[in-house]
This record gives C-alpha cells, sequence and structure tokens, in this order.
C-alpha cells in the first residue's frame, strides 16, 4: 500500500468526475446518483417549512450517512471543530471525560477508562455499556456522533447511563469534564527483586515508545530477568507505535501485516531501537485489549518471544487513515485489515491468550467496591503473570527460551 498524497481542487474534482463519467459504465449510476442529490437538496431549500436552512449542514449530514452505511463502526466524518479536538488529544492533552470507547456487538462499549480520569474517578469501567448519553438512547447512534455528546468543555457535566455485562440494571453516572494529560506508561517498576513491570494505556501519544524505551531505560539501572507488559484496558492507537514498540522485544521478523480493498499485502517487520530487551517476556491482555495492543500482542505470541496471559483481547482488526478535506474537516476512513504474522485474522475473536487467567465473581465484588483502593495481591492475571515468570527464570537458563515457553505453556494450561 503506497503512501500519497492527493490534493484536489474544485476545478480538478470537476474534471475527474466529468471523465469518469464519460469513460467509465459504472459512472453512469454515480451521475444518476448525483442527480438526484442535487435534486432533493434543492427540494430542500425550496420547500422546506423551515427557511434557514444550513447548506453546510446539510452536506456534513449527508457525508455521515454515506459513510454509516459502511457498516464499519471505525470509518467516519469528522467537523472541523471534531477534527481540530482529535489533534489537540493526539498531542496528549485535551479535555473530555477520559474513555475510550468502540461499538462491540453493535453496542457503544467502554473499551477502557484512562486512568486517574473524571470517568475512571466515577466509576466507569473497561466493557461497560453505554445506554444513554444525557437521557438520550445510544441504541441508533453513530460511533462518531456518541463521540462529540461525549466530548465538551472543562467543567461542564455529562451524564452516562451505564449497563454492566450481565446485569439488567442501568446506572446513571454523572460525569464532570476535566483536563486530560494523555501517559502512554501509567505504571513502571519492579515487582519483585527480579522482574520488572510496564503498564501501557495507550498507543495514542506520538510519545508513547520514547515513554516505554525510558521506563524500561530505568528499570534495566535495576537490573530485571525478566519484563511483564501490561496491555489490559489499553484500547490501541497509532500503528507506528506498535510496531516501534514490538520491536523492542524482537529480533527481527514481520510485525504485522495489512490486507487493502485489492488484496495488497503491506508487511511491516522489526525497525532499529535503541532500547532492546531479551529477557524473559510476559504480556497481559483482557478483553478490553484492542488496535494496537492485539498487534503487538499477536506479534510477540506468533514469535513465541513471550507467554500471553488473561483473557481474549478485544477484536479490532482494521487500521484507519485520517483525511483530511478542504474546509478542515476529514474523514476517518478504514485502509486496511491486519493480520498477526503468521496470517491469523483476530478480527471480532481478538488474541486468544496462552494461558488464560480471569478474575473470580469475588474478587470482582471486592475491587469495584467504591471505597477499594488497587492491591497487586488481589490482582490474579498479575499475580499468575508472576508466578509464570517465577517458573520461567527457574527453568535451565541453558535452554532456549522459545523451548521453554513452550514447556511452561503447556505446563500451566494443565494445572489450571
Amino acid at each position: 500500500m503506497k503512501k500519497r498524497k492527493i490534493v484536489l481542487s474544485i476545478v480538478a474534482v470537476a474534471v475527474f468526475i466529468s471523465s469518469f463519467v464519460f469513460f467509465s459504465p459504472v459512472a453512469k449510476s454515480v451521475e444518476s446518483s448525483w442527480t438526484v442529490f442535487y435534486e432533493v437538496l434543492d427540494i430542500v431549500h425550496r420547500e422546506f417549512v423551515e427557511k434557514n436552512v444550513n447548506t453546510t449542514d446539510l452536506i456534513y449530514g449527508a457525508i455521515k450517512g454515506m459513510l454509516e452505511s459502511l457498516n464499519d463502526p471505525y470509518s467516519r466524518f469528522m467537523d472541523p471543530k471534531a477534527f481540530g479536538e482529535t489533534k489537540v488529544h493526539m498531542k496528549g492533552e485535551f479535555y473530555g471525560v477520559g474513555i475510550q470507547i468502540g461499538m462491540k456487538n453493535n453496542i457503544l462499549t467502554v473499551i477502557a477508562p484512562i486512568e486517574g480520569t473524571p470517568a475512571d474517578k466515577a466509576g466507569i469501567k473497561s466493557l461497560d455499556y453505554i445506554v444513554s448519553i444525557d437521557g438520550i438512547s445510544t441504541e441508533k447512534i453513530s460511533l462518531e456522533e456518541a463521540v462529540n455528546k461525549i466530548r465538551g468543555q472543562k467543567g461542564t457535566k455529562v451524564l452516562l447511563g451505564i449497563r454492566r455485562k450481565g446485569e439488567k440494571e442501568v446506572l446513571e453516572i454523572p460525569i464532570v469534564r476535566g483536563g486530560i494529560k494523555l501517559k502512554s506508561v501509567n505504571k513502571s517498576k519492579m515487582v519483585t527483586d527480579s522482574i520488572g513491570y510496564v503498564q501501557l494505556v495507550t498507543f495514542e501519544s506520538k510519545e508513547a515508545t520514547k515513554e516505554i524505551e525510558d521506563a524500561i531505560s530505568k528499570l534495566k539501572e535495576k537490573k530485571f530477568k525478566g519484563l511483564i507488559v501490561d496491555l489490559r484496558n489499553n484500547g490501541g492507537g497509532l500503528l507506528q507505535n506498535a510496531i516501534q514498540i514490538a520491536s523492542i522485544f524482537l529480533k527481527e521478523g514481520v510485525i504485522v501485516q495489512t490486507v487493502d480493498r485489492n488484496s495488497e499485502k503491506e508487511i511491516f517487520s522489526v525497525v532499529p531501537r535503541p532500547v532492546k530487551v531479551q529477557s524473559y517476556l510476559v504480556i497481559l491482555i483482557n478483553e478490553a485489549s484492542a488496535s494496537a495492543s492485539e498487534i503487538l500482542a499477536g506479534a510477540i505470541q506468533d514469535h513465541k518471544r513471550g507467554i500471553i496471559v488473561g483473557k481474549h483481547s478485544f477484536g479490532k482488526a482494521s487500521v484507519q487513515n485520517i483525511r483530511p478535506l478542504s474546509d478542515g474537516s476529514a474523514v476517518l476512513i478504514t485502509i486496511a485489515k491486519y493480520l498477526t504474522p503468521k496470517g491469523t485474522d483476530i478480527s471480532k475473536k481478538g488474541i486468544i491468550p496462552d494461558i488464560e487467567s480471569d478474575f473470580t465473581t469475588e474478587n470482582i465484588k471486592v475491587m469495584s467496591a467504591p471505597e477499594y483502593e488497587y492491591n497487586e495481591k488481589d490482582d490474579v492475571q498479575l499475580q499468575k503473570a508472576i508466578s509464570i515468570m517465577n517458573d520461567m527464570m527457574k527453568s535451565d537458563q541453558k535452554s532456549g527460551k522459545i523451548n521453554k515457553r513452550q514447556k511452561l505453556v503447556t505446563v500451566n494450561k494443565n494445572s489450571d
């Protein structure tokens, strides 16, 4: 898939359309559709009961409808204001409630709240269903509409109707929007004398790779023998970050491959990085690990570089590109699907962990209490990762990591 920049003036577009109409049999259908569109636009302007109809709003509405007809929740239109907010968001500091949302089974779903944000403090949890926003049902609204309704100025309030998985009761949760500073690395520390731990909460920030490299460099000073990378509740982000971060852990080989509309594949391989990790590796994932998180976990799994622990991931296996438009608006369009290095399509299935680990009903009840403060000992998935890491480090130091990994996966699966 070649990168290309296309700049079209209105005249150029007109020439393209006229040429397309003249030469292409398919174009006659397109020309007919344009005719109908302009007929409707003219009827609205001449006959609609309210005279002050904004043409831009009509056009934007038509564009949104066009993208919604693709039945792809990730392709959407952003007006100039929304696009401006998105650009600020990517710089790592913005206003809002601090959640990543997506569509799961056609239901508006919280992929993950960002730790320490208004949404997190209000009690919003990964995989919560958002059934209403300010009293309006989300059943028939698009992802783009939901994003616009939840966004807002600092100090303003939004009311989210939340239904938890497996529960019928709807919780009405008010959230006051605030300033959000996006940090890619939320925690980095030694969890034992020999095991390092890094929690990566997003791939969205342009500083994500540098942040994790800095965190790993500091942990290296403490001479860790094994590293746990926590991707739970990480909703993903930039493809480039996933490739660079995977390159920290892999010596060589394919990280991910994308397939475009023409079935053409593009291979993304390991790139040079100033920081490399060759120690034992465990990756933690859950149902809210999505997109770039799945690229990283899939690459580690396919190359047998480490052990994947937790629950199957979200299953978002598509790549979007932002196409800025001439009036300051933009289209976010799905341009490809991605496959793991071995060619596995994880769409809607997710990455299946090597070793499954989940919270018990009692764990969830304790950790969901409003007064609860996080304690590593209650985190059964993290404790499982630490146990597996200890087993790896106790195994024969002379044997290869791949063999140790395969043996440990088998042993742990049989023991669960």
